[in-house]
């Protein structure tokens, strides 16, 4: 398969897939959390998309384009301790917080990947 935008990789997919959830699942948080718990995880959520496609942009430069890579990864990241809030808080049942969990590893070990093997990825200077 020819991969002619960043929306085109299963990470984007599958990160896309996770805000998605966590948008819907955060509709029925308590409005005292709006503007903390629901607005930190509905924006790092999404980030992972966003500088996803800043690093597709970005793939001409192997340093530019890993360095939004990890701020994708660091987002992840912030996103899995949030849920680990909203379990904890009762917001999510613990099967909710297991099944995003395991999406935002998937998510994870896919940065991973990228970030270890950005050649694959890069821009040809041609």
């Amino acid at each position: 398969m020819q991969i002619n935008s960043a929306k085109d990789l299963k990470v984007y997919k599958a990160a896309f897939e996770l805000a998605m959830q966590v948008f819907h699942l955060t509709k029925t948080f308590p409005p005292e959390e709006k503007f903390a718990l629901t607005s930190q995880i509905r924006r790092s959520s999404r980030s992972v998309c966003l500088n996803l496609r800043e690093a597709w942009a970005k793939r001409r430069y192997e340093a530019h384009f890993i360095s939004k890579l990890t701020d994708c990864d660091g987002e992840n990241s912030e996103t899995d301790s949030s849920l680990d809030f909203a379990r904890d808080c009762k917001y999510i049942t613990p099967d909710q917080h297991t099944k995003l969990v395991a999406l935002c590893e998937e998510v994870g070990r896919m940065l991973g990947g990228m970030i270890k093997n950005p050649g694959t990825f890069l821009m040809s200077s041609r």
